[in-house]
């Protein structure tokens, strides 16, 4: 009897990581930190500029390295970041 599985095996070759890039409304941020403190991947960092309110914004370091798990923006207080995903057209055949 061949054992049973609750889910299929991950096929390495078809796993594909969304692309895109964020999005940061530099105003509208006041500074927390929370996106940078949990992005597991590290790709943002403190920036040297302020905005208009005095807060520095975080700034993507290397956007080749964000799997868009949206954890940012889930945790952004004032939803001043968020990932825009890359719509890639499917040619019919």
């Amino acid at each position: 009897m061949a054992p049973k599985y609750w889910r299929k095996p991950l096929d390495l070759d078809q796993i594909r990581v969304p692309r895109g890039h964020l999005v940061i409304l530099k105003e509208r941020c006041k500074g927390c930190q929370f996106c940078i403190a949990f992005c597991p991947q590290g790709v943002l960092a403190v920036s040297d500029e302020f905005n208009s309110k005095g807060y520095h914004p975080p700034a993507v370091v290397d956007e080749r390295n964000c799997v868009a798990c949206g954890l940012c923006g889930l945790l952004c207080p004032e939803f001043a970041i968020y990932h825009l995903e890359e719509q890639m057209e499917v040619a019919e055949e």
